[in-house]
């Protein structure tokens, strides 16, 4: 670990900095850089462009995290400890090397915006407690290898964007119909044959083919 990221932190903590920058720090792991998980007044945390492999249990004591970005990493495992992150409205773990997500992530309830785009992540791959985040707005699971959804996704009835593009999918549940704030649907690159009737009553213009998105406002775009 460089001196330049020991002294970043110790300066975080010592002028009560809420913003940490670590992008691109070449940094294996944070789970021995003194101090970081202490920083208990973080409101924002970036680490992406990294090599970290995993985040230790302890980041769950950051407890005024409201933003978390961990792109571009190798990210294997997320801990149990997110769901001690109540105030964390918007997570970045795309491009990364997850192939399950923890119970854990389910209870951070506070989880608007959730970026998983282009992991390992699969049917069995979602939590059983994913549909808690009720506050979700935003999911991306692009360029993963989904090749159907739980119907519980239809009980995230705040979703506004899903995004399920370059995937495996064959089919879509219909519980996609109650998700009466949805905006944007994104599904190119599937292997869809039909969508479910329930999405219908959202007036969309049908799409000739997985290749576009829908949207809510009759827009289809390539």
């Amino acid at each position: 670990m460089s001196k330049s990221v020991k002294k970043l932190v110790e300066e975080t903590k010592d002028q009560g900095y809420t913003e940490l920058d670590l992008c691109d720090k070449s940094l294996n792991t944070i789970a021995d850089i003194p101090g970081l998980t202490q920083l208990r007044h973080l409101v924002r945390l970036t680490l992406s462009h990294n090599r970290i492999t995993s985040l230790p249990e302890s980041i769950g004591a950051l407890e005024n995290l409201e933003f978390l970005n961990v792109f571009n990493n190798h990210i294997e495992e997320l801990p149990m400890s997110l769901g001690s992150l109540k105030k964390l409205r918007h997570f970045n773990a795309a491009v990364n090397r997850l192939s399950s997500l923890p119970r854990g992530l389910g209870t951070a309830s506070g989880l608007e915006i959730l970026d998983l785009t282009y992991n390992n992540l699969n049917d069995k791959s979602l939590p059983g407690n994913f549909s808690v985040m009720k506050q979700l707005r935003a999911l991306y699971l692009g360029d993963n290898d989904f090749e159907t959804l739980p119907s519980e996704i239809g009980e995230l009835r705040n979703l506004q964007v899903l995004v399920l593009r370059d995937n495996d999918l064959i089919e879509l549940p219909k519980a996609l119909g109650n998700l009466s704030r949805l905006k944007e649907l994104h599904l190119q690159n599937n292997r869809l044959t039909a969508l479910p009737p329930e999405l219908g009553k959202f007036k969309h213009h049908s799409c000739a083919d997985s290749q576009n998105y829908m949207t809510q406002d009759g827009l289809c775009s390539g």
